[in-house]
């Protein structure tokens, strides 16, 4: 099955389902990396884009439980035309579950996940926010095990698995952040 939903209609859904304003954010900067790591990989920039857009569309209506979380969210993603190959990856980006990433999209998402928050929380305690953060700050900030202590490095470090080193995507997802920086608030 082909991908049907379109960005409107995703949008539309994660602002019905979606309050949290931050975790909205989250989801645009999900969005922009992997539609970056789509381009870089020669992929489907749509496909990737919105596998990131909707991945956490579900982290309320399951009130965070994580055992639920990425379950209905799948389901959701199918009902609104995503692909099989989406709702996967959407449903194995959330480890407790313990399905195994097996493609492409699945191995982008689980990375591309925390580096968005990660990038966020650097560009946070800089004065012009992502205007100038370099590669190198964030790469600094990363051997910092007590900042932003709650971004697994593992989960990150799993671009490898993609052919791409830390420093690399890190790179990636500044640049992709900064095409979005005011929807992001940074």
């Amino acid at each position: 099955m082909s991908t049907k939903v379109t960005r409107k209609e995703a949008l539309g859904s994660i602002r019905a389902n979606v309050q949290d304003k931050n975790m909205i954010r989250h989801m645009l900067a999900t969005e922009a990396i992997m539609r970056a790591m789509a381009k870089k990989l020669e992929e489907n920039e749509d496909e990737w884009g919105l596998t990131g857009l909707l991945h956490d569309i579900d982290v309320e209506l399951v009130e965070g439980d994580p055992k639920s979380h990425s379950k209905l969210g799948a389901d959701i993603a199918r009902e609104l035309g995503a692909s099989e190959k989406m709702a996967h990856a959407i449903l194995c980006h959330n480890e407790a579950h313990g399905i195994s990433r097996e493609t492409k999209l699945d191995k982008a998402l689980f990375c591309a996940d925390p580096l968005g928050g990660f990038i966020t929380a650097c560009a946070l305690v800089r004065p012009n926010k992502l205007n100038g953060l370099s590669t190198k700050s964030v790469m600094k900030r990363l051997h910092e095990k007590r900042f932003a202590a709650g971004i697994n490095r593992e989960q990150l470090a799993q671009c490898r698995e993609l052919g791409m080193e830390l420093e690399e995507f890190a790179s990636l997802g500044i640049e992709s952040m900064k095409t979005i920086a005011s929807e992001l608030g940074l």
